[in-house]
């Protein structure tokens, strides 16, 4: 991709001047258009050091409004001291709608850069191409804009600029010692850009531009931007069709055919619960000591049991280490971006536990059945989130999903009794009745979601929680059979 770069002649200097000026007026106006769209832009600036990917961005943004745009510069955390997915620091910084965002390099770099340092296997190194290919195109499929650029300087003209920034006292600082290996290593640079720009290139391709001649790198960036953005404001915010990947999955009951009589004694529920937390709370130390994290997903019936079964798994860990996070309806700022972006910031670092009370699967139940999304964007969720499941257990999490499940009779009881308890009654809303009142619509939407969703890697569990004693036991067992396993497992891998 890079020998292919076209070179072309000196342009007059006046009449490039007068066509830049022409398209920063463009995007300009473009902004209030995609303000009132609500549409949202990434642009990606990858290159070489020295490129000059810094100021080509501050040339495009010159005259923009600063108040819907931002300009990021995500650092490259070495592998051995990261504490988050690869993908985190890109996925926390997309753009609301409406809004720009510029990369001042991401996950190109970051990804050429571990690839050549040996940080990691060439199985990972796969394993994070394909998530590349997986965030661009959920992003894509899900409104964004989504513009790459790469900045292309010779090995000689990238000497000259190093050479220059460091015989001045004001520039030295912007030389580091990666540049430095980057130049001494250009070739294999060059072989390794080459190899990611082809690897995804399909859903959102990649611009070279020729970072040799820098005002015409800025007409031709602008021009670039300007055009694809009058493209979108034409066909409209795009939403992608439904695919499907073949996920190996784990084979699921429907919900109507679970025996939900199992119940437990006081006394062993005593017993049993003290001797599950104790493990658990050892558990914990050993994970943090390991650096494994630990992702637990609640859904389930109103009123079927979550609180008191999360708080008899949060009880036990050590609360510096653990993160509870009640999901409601989104905030302005969560709603005016992509969907998975709320769940990727409440991510946990390794070592610690996050428990969700609600998830991302709101996108296949309340959202689809009250209308929140359209039917192809629930539709394409299933495969959306079974993508985004295998790369936080790629990571090395432990992800585990509990259906917390009751009968129609045992929750119009435990409403009945919230309702006439005063000290219950902020437990039951209107939203509750009404969301009984479709028991049949929900009931159909789970068990699709149990079918498509229990993967290999992130299998369903199903509660059964008339008996809430019994429901936590079950929910505390099958926690601590997973961590110990987990723990197990990754005592092995060191000794490989």
């Amino acid at each position: 991709m890079l020998e292919t770069l076209e070179k072309n002649k000196q342009e007059d200097k006046a009449a490039l001047n007068q066509e830049i000026k022409a398209l920063r007026a463009r995007l300009v106006a473009q902004q209030q258009q995609l303000r009132a769209g609500k549409l949202p832009v990434l642009v990606l600036i990858e290159g070489w050091a020295a490129a000059g990917k810094g100021s080509l961005i501050k040339e495009i943004i010159s005259e923009m409004d600063p108040r819907f745009y931002q300009v990021t510069s995500p650092s490259i955390i070495p592998e051995n001291k990261s504490r988050y997915p690869f993908l985190y620091p890109y996925a926390a910084a997309i753009p609301e709608n409406g809004h720009v965002a510029f990369f001042d390099s991401g996950w190109m770099e970051n990804l050429v850069q571990k690839k050549l340092r040996l940080e990691i296997s060439r199985e990972e190194y796969k394993r994070r191409v394909r998530m590349v290919n997986e965030f661009e195109r959920q992003l894509r499929d899900g409104g964004y804009l989504v513009l790459k650029i790469f900045l292309h300087i010779s090995k000689e003209e990238q000497f000259d600029r190093l050479k220059a920034l460091r015989e001045s006292a004001d520039t030295e600082w912007r030389v580091d010692g990666d540049d430095l290996w980057q130049h001494r290593e250009y070739d294999e640079f060059r072989k390794a850009y080459d190899e990611f720009m082809d690897k995804t290139d399909e859903d959102v391709s990649w611009h070279v531009l020729d970072g040799m001649r820098r005002k015409a790198a800025v007409r031709d960036a602008l021009k670039l931007l300007v055009s694809k953005i009058d493209k979108a404001l034409e066909k409209g915010r795009y939403v992608g069709e439904p695919f499907e990947e073949k996920f190996p999955l784990v084979k699921m009951p429907k919900l109507k055919d679970v025996d939900l009589s199992p119940v437990i004694s006081d006394e062993d529920y005593k017993k049993e619960l003290k001797k599950l937390q104790a493990r658990l709370s050892e558990l914990h130390n050993i994970l943090y000591r390991k650096k494994i994290p630990v992702i637990l997903c609640y859904e389930g019936w109103d009123a079927a049991g979550k609180g008191g079964n999360i708080r008899r798994v949060a009880y036990p860990l050590d609360p510096r280490g653990v993160d509870v996070h009640p999901i409601a309806s989104p905030l302005p700022p969560e709603l005016n971006r992509q969907y998975l972006w709320r769940f990727w910031t409440r991510l946990p670092r390794t070592g610690h536990f996050c428990i969700f009370d609600r998830t991302w699967y709101g996108r296949v139940m309340v959202e689809r059945l009250e209308g929140f999304c359209s039917e192809k964007d629930w539709q394409r969720a299933y495969n959306e989130i079974n993508e985004f499941e295998r790369q936080l257990t790629d990571w090395g999490a432990v992800l585990m999903k509990f259906w917390i499940h009751i009968d129609q009779d045992t929750q119009l009881a435990r409403f009945t009794d919230r309702q006439n308890t005063p000290e219950k009654q902020w437990k039951i809303t209107d939203e509750d009745w009404r969301n009984r009142e479709k028991w049949p619509q929900y009931e159909v939407a789970v068990d699709e979601m149990l079918a498509k969703t229990s993967t290999e890697n992130a299998p369903w569990y199903i509660i059964e929680s008339n008996d809430k004693k019994y429901a936590r036991i079950k929910t505390l067992r099958i926690i601590v059979k997973a961590l110990e396993k987990a723990s197990e497992n990754h005592f092995r891998d060191s000794l490989a």
